[in-house]
């Protein structure tokens, strides 16, 4: 089944009012979560709303936060987000960011108190428009083994960079820090299909091609999946993001930081408050003209994407293939698995508002 993304994101705007969400703060979930789906990054899309709904009533998100922003020094904040949902949180952080950088030529905010913020991009991305170079970052739940470990410590902890070229071109690069994203695993789960080796681990500590493989106690594995393929590597990653995101920024962080899912409770000895986040911008003017910056990133895009292939496809740069899948969604439509049509479909029936289809 697919869907415009038009309907799409007018029905979550709509569920977000009728939960209690400003227009304002409903307009952002909206954006990023449709944003999500038409980049192709559909376990971080619509697919995520009945979660929220879930968190919402279950008290742990506030659909009518009072954001307290702290200025640490001219161009370094925190904010409280008063147990905000993340995807806006981040946003208003980032706007933020963008007032400063504008000012300053760089600027940076931590955010705690926060929950679970989307995708990485929606928010980076933001400073493109206005010729910046966009960063975001959050811990998550602790889902990951360290390196030689078979303890949850880490989330997935993704990080985003966007650097803006010339003619509305960029370079987006949006990763996890984990071997693969949760979301990888529960579309794995919908199509009924076996996960790649390397991702994950059994409660035993041992390989698992099993979907189900976190429900039934295992674990994901950091970026490079073993020491023989670097699993060191992602293990750092994931802990930088989640010093900056939960230890530097007053949110709980590693172990401690809550789950997404509404059924398990947080830890009752958090040493922080909620989900933490980092985002920042630098002005490309910087560094040398702006319009030098730009072109040098295009000649830097152009080659990398003529550069020889192994076989009839293009090499890509990061963020091609998502910037593609927009094109390619916004002309013919979102599809959705049937499992979150169905989730859809409820959430409009109890709401009592039209679905989206």
């Amino acid at each position: 089944m697919k869907v415009s993304s038009e309907n799409l994101s007018s029905f979550i705007r709509e569920v977000m009012l009728k939960k209690g969400m400003s227009e304002e703060h409903a307009i952002i979930c909206a954006q990023v979560l449709t944003m999500a789906d038409l980049r192709g990054v559909d376990s971080h899309g619509v697919a995520r709303l009945s979660g929220y709904l879930r968190l919402i009533e279950k008290g742990r998100i506030n659909p009518k936060p009072t954001f307290t922003f702290e200025e640490r020094k001219k161009t370094m904040l925190r904010l409280n987000a008063d147990r905000s949902i993340g995807l806006v949180s981040a946003h208003i952080a980032m706007q933020k960011s963008i007032e400063l950088t504008d000012i300053y030529g760089s600027s940076w905010v931590g955010i705690y108190n926060s929950n679970h913020f989307g995708i990485a991009a929606a928010h980076a991305m933001m400073a493109l428009k206005h010729d910046f170079i966009g960063f975001s970052m959050s811990n998550a739940s602790p889902l990951v083994v360290p390196s030689g470990g078979k303890e949850r410590m880490l989330g997935t902890n993704p990080i985003c960079v966007a650097v803006p070229a010339e003619n509305d071109d960029s370079f987006v690069l949006d990763m996890a820090t984990s071997a693969a994203a949760n979301g990888k695993l529960e579309i794995a789960k919908r199509n009924n299909k076996e996960i790649p080796e390397g991702w994950a681990i059994d409660d035993y500590g041992q390989n698992t091609k099993d979907p189900n493989a976190l429900k039934n106690g295992g674990s994901l594995l950091p970026l490079g999946s073993d020491k023989d393929h670097g699993y060191h590597k992602g293990y750092g990653l994931g802990s930088w993001v989640d010093i900056f995101s939960g230890v530097l920024t007053g949110a709980s962080f590693g172990p401690w930081a809550p789950p997404f899912v509404s059924f398990l409770e947080p830890s009752n000895d958090m040493p922080g408050e909620g989900l933490g986040h980092f985002v920042g911008c630098w002005d490309i003017d910087g560094f040398s003209p702006k319009g030098t910056a730009k072109k040098q990133v295009s000649i830097w895009l152009e080659r990398f994407r003529n550069s020889t292939p192994i076989n009839s496809q293009k090499v890509k740069a990061a963020g091609d293939l998502e910037k593609a899948t927009t094109d390619e969604r916004v002309k013919n439509g979102i599809p959705l698995n049937p499992e979150v049509s169905k989730d859809i479909k409820e959430i409009a029936s109890l709401l009592n508002i039209k679905d989206p289809f």
